[in-house]
């Protein structure tokens, strides 16, 4: 049957409660899910939290006491159909006897994409998928970028986090850039750090500012994976990311220019050291990416330097950007700019967004383009 208003409105719902699980879901996907029945809401529920119960089966036991036979139930994401840290959805929605499964979006993991819906229309079930187009659709897919990036490619989710002077500069000619954004902006920054999986710096920014890289935000669930690329593996033994690597983990991209001794001391430190390979810069970036997927890194912030950032724009791996602009001029010839890299020749040839917003924050002026949709 068509997906009426009082669908959508539902399934807008079951967007809305999967929002309750950022910062504690991930790898997994955002989720949400209300049972119903016509004009009546029997149980909502959301994932949490990675290990604990899907939406699907904390929206049926929400309707514990209600004869659940015959309604409907509206999920954010298709339902599983697989065991993994949990049994499938599917076999809950079975159970509970709901008759009609109503999504806001498809899975395209290997393990779902399109089977358990399959199994629940074999079983009888009366499945309805949103229109790709509609707004509930798009919202649903928006919301789980970073999960549905690397269940498509195996690569994590990329988000360049910078701030610029109204010249475009990243600090001064002599290195200064304490500070350019606002104190409210690097708040919002923290925050963004307690939502993905690693924040990324190169080698540049981290023998410049001896960053600790963590999210310090009172309510952090967690800490984000520190990464470094350092091709020649120069972290220092004595900074603060090798220092709290036994709390935080430390993941150092290299390459095969780093010496025995020097990755051999790093490990024995505690750091994770990884070796990549490439003709190039934007290679090895691909590459290093491809070794974070591995690990279960979906999502990283990409902070530091121009020089890095403009390896991962030759590459064609930065899916998103946030931008804060502050009210100074910095002027200076060497002063370096938010992107460094090859770039592009021609105009018809830059990149160009899917989407733009702005909004103050602070002093600033916080821009944000989505480039890629996954």
């Amino acid at each position: 049957m068509a997906i009426d208003a009082r669908d959508e409105a539902l399934l807008g719902r079951a967007v809305e409660l999967a929002e309750r699980g950022r910062r504690r879901v991930s790898p997994n996907p955002l989720v949400g899910a209300v049972v119903a029945r016509g004009d009546r809401t029997l149980g909502e529920g959301w994932h949490a939290a990675y290990g604990e119960a899907h939406a699907e089966v904390a929206a049926i036991r929400a309707a514990a006491g209600e004869a659940l036979e015959g309604s409907t139930i509206y999920v954010s994401l298709e339902p599983c159909c697989h065991t993994g840290r949990t049994p499938p959805c599917t076999d809950a929605i079975l159970a509970a006897g709901i008759g009609r499964v109503v999504v806001a979006s498809d899975d395209p993991s290997t393990k779902a994409a399109g089977r358990g819906l399959g199994i629940l229309r074999d079983e009888g079930v009366a499945v309805d998928v949103a229109v790709p187009t509609s707004d509930v659709a798009v919202g649903a897919r928006l919301q789980n970028q970073p999960f549905r990036k690397h269940a498509k490619t195996g690569l994590p989710w990329v988000m360049l986090k910078t701030a610029t002077s109204l010249d475009g500069r990243l600090a001064t000619q002599a290195g200064d850039s304490r500070w350019i954004s606002s104190g409210p902006s690097r708040d919002l920054a923290h925050r963004w750090r307690t939502e993905v999986d690693a924040v990324v710096v190169g080698i540049g920014t981290a023998l410049a500012d001896d960053p600790q890289l963590t999210a310090r935000v009172a309510d952090a669930v967690r800490q984000p994976r520190r990464v470094v690329f350092d091709s020649e593996a120069r972290l220092p033994l004595d900074g603060k990311l090798v220092a709290s690597a036994a709390e935080v983990p430390v993941t150092v991209i290299a390459t095969r220019a780093a010496s025995r001794s020097a990755t051999d001391a790093l490990r024995a430190s505690g750091v994770e050291v990884v070796i990549v390979s490439g003709q190039n810069e934007h290679d090895r970036v691909r590459a290093g990416l491809a070794e974070l997927g591995q690990r279960g890194v979906t999502s990283l912030m990409l902070e530091g330097g121009a020089h890095l950032a403009g390896a991962f724009f030759d590459a064609g791996e930065i899916d998103e950007l946030r931008m804060f602009v502050a009210p100074l001029l910095l002027g200076g010839r060497s002063a370096p700019p938010m992107l460094g890299g090859e770039g592009v020749e021609r105009i018809a040839d830059a990149r160009r967004p899917l989407e733009v917003t702005r909004e103050p924050v602070g002093d600033d002026l916080l821009t944000i383009a989505r480039l890629k949709e996954w």
